[in-house]
C-alpha cells in the first residue's frame, strides 16, 4: 500500500495504518536515536516518545518529504531535546541484536561494530551529537548549529575534536585485534 494512503488512514485514527508505518520505520528511528542517546534504555524510551509525538502531530505532516524523512527528523529532534542523564548503561549488545541483518556478520565485523559503538558511547554528548549528525546523518554544520543552538564554527570544532577522540579510542582496540590475528 502506498505510504501516503497509510498516513491519511493513520490521521483518521486507523490503528492498523499506524502499525504499518511503525513497522516500516521503527528500526531506522531507533538506530538514529540510539546513536544520539548513547544508551539502549534511553534510546528505547526516546524512540517511543518520538512515535507518540509523531502520531499526535501527524496533522502537521504536509507530505513535502517522505514520511520516513519527516519521522527521522522528528526522532532526531526528540533525542537532541531530551533531558540530560547523569549515568549511562553500557549495554551495547542489546541494540545490536535487534538490528541484525539476515546474513550473519563475520566475527571481525561484529568486533569492529562493537569497538565503534563503545568508542561512540565514550564521547561527550556534544561531540557525539555533532559527529552523528554530520558524519552519519549528513547534516551541514549550519543545520547542526541551528538545531543545537551553536555557531557553525563550534560545530566544526566539535566535529574535529570528536573525530580525533574517536581515533584515540579506536586505536588501542585496532592494535589489539591486529596483534590477536598475527598482524605486525
Amino acid at each position: 500500500m502506498e505510504e501516503q494512503v497509510l498516513v491519511e488512514r493513520a490521521r483518521a485514527g486507523d490503528r492498523l495504518a499506524m502499525s504499518q508505518l511503525y513497522q516500516a520505520h521503527s528500526r531506522r528511528v531507533y538506530a538514529v536515536v540510539r546513536r544520539l542517546a548513547g544508551d539502549d534504555d534511553l534510546a528505547a524510551d526516546l524512540s517511543q516518545d518520538a512515535w507518540v509525538r509523531a502520531f499526535e502531530r501527524l496533522h502537521l505532516y504536509r507530505g513535502e518529504a517522505a514520511f520516513g524523512t519527516w519521522m527521522h527528523r522528528l526522532a532526531t529532534n526528540v533525542a537532541l531535546n531530551r533531558p540530560r542523564r547523569r549515568t549511562k548503561r553500557p549495554d551495547v549488545e542489546a541494540s545490536a541484536v535487534g538490528m541484525r541483518t539476515y546474513e550473519k556478520p563475520s566475527d571481525e565485523a561484529v568486533m569492529s561494530r562493537r569497538v565503534l559503538s563503545d568508542a561512540l558511547d565514550k564521547l561527550p554528548d556534544g561531540y557525539r551529537r555533532v559527529l552523528v549528525m554530520h558524519d552519519v546523518e549528513g547534516w551541514t554544520h549550519e543545520e547542526i548549529g541551528k538545531s543545537l543552538g551553536i555557531a557553525s564554527g563550534t560545530s566544526k570544532s566539535q566535529l574535529h575534536k570528536a573525530r580525533a577522540r574517536m581515533r584515540q579510542l579506536i586505536a588501542p582496540s585496532a592494535a589489539a585485534t591486529e596483534a590477536g590475528n598475527g598482524v605486525q
